[in-house]
């Protein structure tokens, strides 16, 4: 649920306590007010994310689903059938012919995002944002490292060409 602070009759934090009573669906406050009090009393209310107005639409659409992502874990399973291998996410390994690699927690997003958009070039924009979920910079190359680190993992297990670059784009699992 998105749900704006400003609202006649109800305003947003009557309407999310009500909310918490008989729900825990995901709650984005998406409002003009940017104080810290404002914020810090949607929180305390049970929302799960707040985003101020105005606000960049594709970076909205990422904290929604990045708040789906965590509100809905339970109910996804713990292990991805990638076909020639299988990512196992409660163990956090990679699992092919029987044996386990232990996969750091970048590379299990790196691979998780990959396989949740399979068929799909995947930008680095979007794999950035996924897995440092903040404002602070990032270097560009940390991101580099962490997929040949993990490219490195599946040649090391027998899985070639897994992931496939494509330049100026992003990435795709094969």
């Amino acid at each position: 649920m998105l749900l704006d602070i400003n609202l006649p009759v109800y305003d947003g934090y009557y309407i999310c306590r009500e909310l918490r009573k008989r729900s825990d669906v995901p709650v984005i406050v998406v409002t003009s007010r940017d104080s810290e009090i404002d914020e810090l009393t949607a929180m305390n209310l049970g929302a799960d994310d707040f985003v101020t107005k105005p606000y960049n639409t594709q970076i909205l659409l990422a904290r929604i689903f990045s708040v789906l992502k965590r509100a809905y874990r339970e109910s996804v399973s713990d292990r991805l059938d990638c076909g020639s291998f299988i990512i196992n996410l409660s163990k956090s390994v990679l699992e092919h012919h029987g044996t386990e690699t232990g996969l750091t927690k970048n590379e299990l997003k790196i691979l998780t995002c990959l396989f949740e958009q399979r068929g799909a070039i995947v930008s680095r924009d979007e794999l950035m944002t996924q897995l440092w979920d903040s404002d602070m910079f990032v270097d560009d190359n940390t991101l580099t490292v962490n997929v040949n680190r993990l490219r490195k993992k599946l040649e090391e297990c027998g899985l070639e060409n897994v992931i496939e670059t494509k330049r100026g784009q992003g990435y795709l699992l094969r």
